[in-house]
């Protein structure tokens, strides 16, 4: 389904009603499905293996970089979970939902949010990966949003209560900024944005504010110009890439996907605007190679062309396989005939600005790309570095900005009727969020044992 379809069938796109009205009707759905059922998490005696559904998952990947995502989800539960969204999505399936459906992220964890720039070149916080993003029930990213965070605490080794409160924390967040945005006008809720800056404000303490605006600062120099002499050196008067295998090839010239790939750069130009046309023809293509990025998406055709105007004027872009949401098999298939233009129909939907420079296409040989400008500005807090206390205070800078998003596609009344002005859902879904940590600490244990074992291969990074 699009967008519209699928958010008018569950009647959010209704407009006959007050939103009084449709936060009254929101507030009426506890009575099918009471806010406290949501902390409710076992395991069906049929649940999939985990490792079945990773193996599925790997199916039409690049063969030799499938073990380097095995490598990078065994390293702990919290990258674990950054590469198993496909096993999540399983179990989200069984679980109690409103019926209520917004444009979704689908791998909605907390380093799927960040900074960058706006095309007015403002830094914004907001959510930012949209690979299987689709029209889904609201719900499904709150939970993976909470569950990541308790993984995460976990990870950095702040106490059980603190991953709790964090938890907590982002759900409440989400909470009453839905409430916020459930009183404004829709334009209001479209021209909203989250200013990067708050980031230096979810925590107390001149140690955060200082590495934040260290983090910002840097984050404005982070431009293709910068990363010219960085990714690439010149040979015999060429700017070239360098090669850093396996996470920066070069493929060879007769290789098939080289050939799609410049074929790709051609037909993407067409899903711009006009008068980005004209901006991206002052640049030639120079040189592209195999940049391996994240977990989840290890082993997808990744690809870094670098473009340049003159000498010294670099645009990098970042050519990105787009396949299958995970979520489809639960919701449908998605109405748009491209995955690339899925991809950047939900990302224009859910940000509150996106890259000029985002498009997609289908390659000759009928594979889904989007594209996007690589490194522009963007910035993400170090997980690694976080107390308690900062723990806490990003997980609701994250529910805020999930709710932003949530907000724009869809009926923010109903979700704020339904949520209400008290705290059962904030509890519920931290009890859930705990419930489903040791989940995953399992179904990582049974990754460590698949490579033990040999069923799977993992290469190790050092």
């Amino acid at each position: 389904m699009t967008v519209e379809q699928n958010l008018a069938s569950t009647g959010l796109s209704a407009t006959s009603l007050s939103p009084r009205d449709r936060q009254a009707a929101g507030k009426a759905l506890r009575n099918q499905v009471s806010r406290s059922v949501h902390r409710d998490w076992q395991p069906a005696d049929d649940r999939p293996d985990p490792i079945a559904l990773l193996e599925a998952s790997s199916k039409g990947r690049l063969p030799h970089l499938v073990p380097i995502r095995y490598g990078r989800m065994q390293k702990s539960p919290f990258t674990f979970l950054r590469g198993a969204a496909i096993v999540m999505a399983s179990d989200l399936a069984t679980t109690p939902t409103t019926g209520l459906h917004v444009q979704a992220c689908g791998d909605c964890h907390l380093l799927n949010f960040g900074g960058f720039a706006t095309p007015e070149r403002n830094l914004v916080f907001d959510v930012n990966d949209f690979d299987e993003t689709l029209p889904a029930p609201w719900e499904w990213d709150v939970k993976r949003l909470a569950t990541s965070i308790v993984v995460a605490g976990r990870h950095i080794k702040v106490s059980a209560k603190s991953s709790q409160e964090a938890a907590r924390a982002a759900v409440r967040s989400y909470r009453e900024h839905m409430g916020e945005y459930a009183q404004m006008s829709p334009l209001g809720v479209w021209y909203s944005c989250i200013d990067a800056k708050v980031l230096g404000e979810f925590s107390e303490g001149s140690g955060h504010r200082q590495r934040v605006e260290q983090q910002v600062e840097k984050a404005l120099t982070r431009t293709s110009a910068q990363a010219l002499p960085k990714w690439s050196e010149a040979v015999h008067g060429q700017w070239r890439i360098m090669d850093n295998p396996p996470l920066m090839y070069h493929l060879p010239s007769d290789d098939l996907l080289e050939v799609e790939i410049e074929s790709v750069l051609q037909q993407y130009r067409q899903t711009l605007r006009d008068d980005l046309h004209v901006l991206l023809d002052r640049y030639r293509l120079v040189d592209i190679a195999i940049k391996v990025v994240g977990v989840g998406s290890v082993g997808t055709r990744c690809v870094v062309a670098l473009l340049m105007a003159d000498d010294n004027d670099p645009l990098f872009l970042q050519l990105k396989e787009a396949r299958a949401s995970i979520l489809e098999q639960y919701l449908g298939k998605s109405d748009y005939p491209n995955h690339g233009q899925r991809i950047v129909s939900g990302q224009r939907l859910m940000q509150a600005a996106s890259d000029m420079f985002l498009g997609w296409t289908r390659s000759d040989r009928g594979h889904d790309f989007y594209v996007r400008q690589l490194r522009d500005m963007k910035t993400s807090v170090d997980i690694e570095k976080l107390s308690s206390a900062e723990l806490i205070g990003y997980a609701a800078l994250c529910g805020w900005a999930l709710a932003r998003a949530h907000a724009r596609s869809g009926d923010s009344a109903r979700i704020a009727g339904y949520l209400g002005k008290s705290d059962p859902f904030d509890r519920a879904i931290a009890d859930f969020a705990l419930t489903y940590a040791d989940q995953t600490e399992r179904d990582h244990q049974a990754l460590v044992n698949a490579i033990k074992s040999g069923r799977i291969q993992a290469i190790e990074e050092h």
